[in-house]
């Protein structure tokens, strides 16, 4: 098997005239295929996570419409977004998948899910927040002061994602040089034009209106919801409030860390997504 830090940057074309970048490692029948984080490409995905999850099955990460080399422009809405995500899946001939999304890519397998539903098989929400949810119009100025700056800020990176423990921190270094172990073909990093277009969807997603939570009631596939019990991002009660909301959904709080908690847990995840998936 092809190792993800040096499997090759592949594109292709889609209807849309949008041209999407993937890397695409593992086998299986059905793809678990895999939806980034806000400002996120496809050298922002730990590695160590998805060699785990390649180990039995098809594994496809790819760039959506305008970010890293993927063409276009960045869309600010989550249903664009989504949209922009199936129109690769229909290039790739994919009949079904897995989807597993993490932060604004779990919002977009909501949707992906809500849209589709003939297409996912089974979805996989990490660090997640159902639309319309109260207290997730925008983060906090600590958290968009971290994450959010013109220019990439690795502390900040750490303070968000993962806890303010030695164990959690430790790992959060970890997984930063495993993240930087690419050397060649590396994805650019996300323009500034991304990061507004992703934080104007977030918003957009987040403005409370308690009717949309009644739209997961729809979602009819096994979901599950994970995440870390130190969220500053997107706070763990929201994961309790999606599974109480998703009629076949599981839940499970990773102890001792936070936003970033499937590269921490990278193999507990990894087999968590696998025993789910199976």
């Amino acid at each position: 098997m092809t190792a993800y830090s040096e499997a090759p940057n592949r594109s292709i074309g889609a209807g849309s005239g949008i041209d999407y970048v993937y890397r695409d490692v593992g086998s299986g029948a059905v793809p678990v295929v895999l939806l980034q984080h806000f400002r996120g490409n496809l050298d922002n995905w730990d590695p160590a996570l998805i060699d785990a999850l390649a180990s039995s099955r098809r594994v496809v990460a790819f760039d959506n419409v305008g970010v890293g080399m993927t063409t276009g422009t960045t869309p600010s809405s989550v249903d664009q977004m989504a949209h922009g995500a199936l129109a690769f899946l229909s290039a790739m001939n994919f009949d079904q998948v897995d989807l597993l999304g993490f932060s604004i890519g779990s919002f977009v397998a909501q949707e992906i899910a809500l849209l589709r539903p003939d297409l996912v098989r089974r979805l996989i929400l990490a660090s997640s927040a159902p639309k319309g949810a109260a207290g997730m119009h925008g983060w906090e100025p600590d958290v968009i002061g971290a994450v959010g700056q013109p220019e990439p800020n690795p502390d900040g990176y750490l303070d968000v994602f993962f806890a303010r423990s030695p164990t959690s921190r430790q790992a959060g270094h970890e997984a930063l040089r495993r993240m930087l172990a690419r050397r060649q073909d590396r994805d650019p990093t996300t323009t500034w034009e991304t990061r507004l277009a992703q934080y104007d969807a977030v918003c957009s997603w987040g403005t409370p209106n308690f009717g949309l939570l009644q739209r997961l009631s729809a979602i009819e596939v096994p979901v599950m919801v994970a995440n870390g019990d130190s969220d500053p991002m997107i706070l763990p009660h929201f994961s309790y409030l999606i599974a109480g909301l998703v009629p076949q959904a599981r839940l499970k709080i990773y102890p001792d860390s936070a936003h970033g908690f499937l590269f921490q847990h990278h193999h507990e995840f990894a087999s968590d997504v696998d025993a789910f998936l199976s």
